[in-house]
This record gives C-alpha cells, sequence and structure tokens, in this order.
C-alpha cells in the first residue's frame, strides 16, 4: 500500500532545504530512546533475525488473496506485473509444513487430525481417549475465541495458497493514487476513534490544512486514554514502516535489459523530511520505533511458548527444524535482555472495577491476576479486527499480501501482551489449551517485526546517503 498519503506535500508550497530523518530522544509514552533501540536492532538482532526468516519455516505463508472486498465493490486491481503474486507449486512447499499447517509441532498436529475427524463425524465420540475428547473440545474453544485480533483467512479455502515471501519481496510497485489513498483514509478516519471534525494534518483528501488543523490533531491526540492514543500511533507506525520499505526497494530502472532496484532518497525525504512534511515525518518515524517496542515486548513475553520441549519449527527436517528452534531461542533471549522494554502495565491498565471478561475468566481484582482488560480494549481489538478485513480491498495483490501478513503479525503481538498470565500458566509439556499460536500466527508475528526491523536498519542506511550528499 503505496503513496498513500504520508508523502503528500501540500498543494502550493515551495520546495525547501531537505533534512535527514532527524529522530532522536525519548519517544512519547514510553522510557526508551531512539538510539538505544538503533544500536540494539541493527548489530545484535538485525542479522540473526533475518537468517532465520530465510529458513523454510518462516518463507512459506498460506494467504487467500481471493477474498472479496466486505466494505465496497468498487476495486480498481492493479494491472503492473510487479503488483502480480507467485504462488507456489504443490511440490516446492515441504511436506510437513503442508501437514502442520495450523499446529505447532508434530505430536500436536496427530493429535489434532484425530480430533478434527472426530469433529467430521458429529459429536465428541465416546470411544475416543478422554484425552482426545478433552482436545476436540478444547481446540474448537480456542479457533472460535474471541482473543484474536485478526479475522483469519480461511487457509482451507480452495482459493488460499501458499506463498514464498522470499520469491515475492515488498516493494514498491506502481500501486499508488486515490485508491491507496482511500484504503488508508478508512483506516484513519473510521477506525483510528477519530471524530470526522478533527482533520489529519497532510491528509490528501482534506483541504484547508495549516497549522490550526495541526494544533487541533494533536491536541485531540493527546486528550485521548492511551490506549486509544496507542492505536492511532501503532497504525501510523505500520504506515511509516510500509513507506520505509517502498523507498528503500525502490524502482530505479526499468528497462527491457533489465530492473534495478535501490534507495530512492528524494522518494524518502518527501515522505520524512522535516521541513517537506511540516514536522510529520518526524512524528511518523517516532510512531514506528513505538510500534517496535510493542511488538518487541510480545516476543520477551512469548518465550516461555516457545521454549517448551513439545514445540518445534516442524518442517519435516529434523536436522533443520532443530537448529532453527536453537536460532529462535537465541533471538527471543536477545530480545529479553533488551534493557528499556516497553511497560505495557501501563499501557492496559484500565478499570478493573469494570473489567471485561477474557474467555470467560474475570480479573481478580485483589490481585489482578488475569490480564487486565479495560473497557477500552474489546473496542481496540474490534478496531484492529475490522483494520485487517480492509487488507482484503487493497487493489494490488503484493501489497494485499503484506499488508495482510503484518496486519495479522502486529495482532498476533497484541494478543501475547493481553495473554500474559494464560502464558505463565502453560503446561511445560503436552498441548498447551488456554494459550494457542497456530503457523499462520507464528510465521506472520516473525516476519511482521522483521519487517519493522528492516525499517530501522533501513533509516540508518538513508542517514547514510544524505550524510554523503550534503
Amino acid at each position: 500500500m503505496q503513496d498513500t498519503g504520508q508523502n503528500q506535500q501540500p498543494s502550493g508550497q515551495k520546495q525547501q532545504p531537505v533534512q535527514g530523518p532527524g529522530v532522536s530522544g525519548y519517544l512519547d509514552d514510553c522510557t526508551c530512546d531512539v538510539e538505544t533501540i538503533d544500536k540494539f536492532n541493527n548489530y545484535r538482532l538485525f542479522p540473526r533475525l533475518q537468517k532465520l526468516l530465510e529458513s523454510d519455516y518462516f518463507r512459506y505463508y498460506k494467504v487467500n488473496l481471493k477474498r472479496p472486498c466486505p466494505f465496497w465493490n468498487d476495486i480498481s486491481q492493479c494491472g503492473r506485473r510487479d503488483c502480480a503474486v507467485k504462488p507456489c507449486q504443490s511440490d516446492e512447499v515441504p511436506d510437513g509444513i503442508k501437514s502442520a499447517s495450523y499446529k505447532y509441532s508434530e505430536e500436536a498436529n496427530n493429535l489434532i487430525e484425530e480430533c478434527e475427524q472426530a469433529e467430521r463425524l458429529g459429536a465428541v465420540d465416546e470411544s475416543l481417549s478422554e484425552e482426545t475428547q478433552k482436545a476436540v473440545l478444547q481446540w474448537t474453544k480456542h479457533d472460535d475465541s474471541s482473543d484474536n485480533f485478526c479475522e483469519a483467512d480461511d487457509i482451507q479455502s480452495p482459493d488460499a495458497e501458499y506463498v514464498d515471501l522470499l520469491l515475492n519481496p515488498e516493494r514498491y510497485t506502481g500501486y499508488k493514487g486515490p485508491d491507496t489513498w482511500k484504503i488508508w483514509n478508512v483506516i484513519y478516519e473510521e477506525n483510528c476513534f477519530k471524530p470526522q471534525t478533527i482533520k489529519r494534518p497532510l491528509n490528501p483528501l482534506a483541504s484547508g490544512q495549516g497549522k490550526s488543523k495541526e494544533n487541533t490533531f494533536y491536541s485531540w491526540l493527546e486528550g485521548l486514554c492511551v490506549e486509544k492514543r496507542a492505536f492511532y500511533r501503532l497504525i501510523s507506525g505500520l504506515h511509516a514502516s510500509i513507506n520505509v520499505h517502498l523507498s528503500a526497494r525502490y524502482l530505479l530502472q526499468d528497462t527491457w535489459l533489465e530492473k534495478k532496484w535501490g534507495h530512492n532518497i528524494t522518494e524518502f525525504q518527501q515522505r520524512f523530511d522535516g521541513v517537506l512534511t511540516e514536522g510529520e515525518g518526524p512524528r511518523r518515524l517516532k510512531n514506528l520505533y513505538f510500534l517496535y517496542l510493542i511488538e518487541l515486548r510480545a516476543l520477551s513475553k512469548v518465550l516461555p511458548f516457545f521454549e517448551r520441549p513439545d514445540f518445534q519449527l516442524f518442517t519435516g527436517n529434523k536436522i533443520q527444524d532443530a537448529e532453527n528452534k536453537k536460532l529462535l531461542l537465541e533471538i527471543l533471549h536477545e530480545i529479553k535482555s533488551f534493557p528499556l522494554h516497553f511497560d505495557e502495565n501501563s499501557f492496559f491498565a484500565g478499570d478493573k472495577k469494570e473489567a471485561h471478561k477474557l474467555k470467560g475468566h474475570a480479573v481478580d481484582e485483589s490481585t489482578s491476576e488475569r490480564v487486565r482488560w479495560s473497557p477500552h480494549h474489546e473496542d481496540f481489538r474490534l478496531h484492529f479486527r475490522n483494520i485487517s478485513r480492509i487488507m482484503d480491498c487493497v487493489g494490488c495483490f503484493k501489497c494485499r499480501l503484506w499488508g495482510k501478513l503484518q496486519t495479522q503479525g502486529l495482532g498476533t503481538a497484541l494478543k501475547i501482551l493481553f495473554s500474559e498470565k494464560l502464558i505463565a500458566n502453560m503446561p511445560e509439556s503436552g498441548p498447551s489449551y488456554e494459550f494457542q499460536l497456530t503457523r499462520q500466527e507464528i510465521v506472520s508475528l516473525f516476519n511482521a517485526f522483521g519487517r519493522i526491523s528492516t525499517s530501522v536498519k533501513e533509516l540508518e542506511n538513508f542517514r547514510n546517503l544524505l550524510q554523503n550528499i550534503h
């Protein structure tokens, strides 16, 4: 989803001297600073994370790109070659991934296949073992649970196909203009808790932009509760991250001999330069760092799930699977060592007296043992689910692929942050019924964070390029 309004320069404004991506210091609503994130990500985390994402388990993602847009019918499909997605042939995907596309290990997959066969036969069969009967009921409960932040694809649909993410990279495709503005405008205007009377700065679909509009918007934003303000910042951070990728992998040359992709400094400046964007660019980049911290925190919290002996990155290649799990745990322990993690306790504190129920369990007001679920949280989850549905309205299939993957990854991170106690109470062995991640969620979680990690690394690259031309 590209060229969507974040890079628009107000009409009639003269070109002014440009600046680098001047983001530094502490982030709003956080105790962390940009410099600490840059050093940690670029030199300790990024190289190992990229190696993990190149492995078979993480490179194949099953997605349905043919789902109809649930909100409007007039979708203009991108006809450019670079908008197309090349799906995998059946023999290209490891058999272990195809046979265990939902569940997280070989053992669990065998059990679930037995359970799903029982479900197809009707009610719970009394001839099944007690453990299997329990699994039938618990997995049904999990799959129907309301803790998911994204509306998942039906990956059993004939329209769902495996895609090799390494062969379909996120980059500039030429998909831009009113169609992309419409997507992001619906996300911001209808799903970020913003009243119509408050106008976003530099919104290309709104007239009369100016400093007074900007001040009104940020006065409104600061007046929101922390959850709703964070929601806007997460969406803005995701938008900024996508635009960093597109500027870093821009189509610089397209001839019959070759295509050349690379860093487009002008495109980057139009989107993020402090002068050209009237101060908006640095705000967007700060929101990108905020998004980084949220997903980093979720990965640190979910470590116990992946440490369990029963969990494996199952592809059918036992040696490779064991090596990848070792690398995964090294990455997660590195993440856990990060010194300035985001404090989600203040972020999701809520009002315990008005606490909603989560998966049938109320908050213990004396000990706050369960996840603290404020009246705003259900709105938070439902608004995010709506955004995940909007991804089916994107007219460029490659943009739709990466939009769906990154929203599912962020939704999975939010699910983890709201499930801290459930994760802590998981059994040491055997299937975990109260908290579960499907393979789709695992692949999207790490690839989505990989995209944000790449954005932070690319900001360093752009800083270096800008220094060389000044």
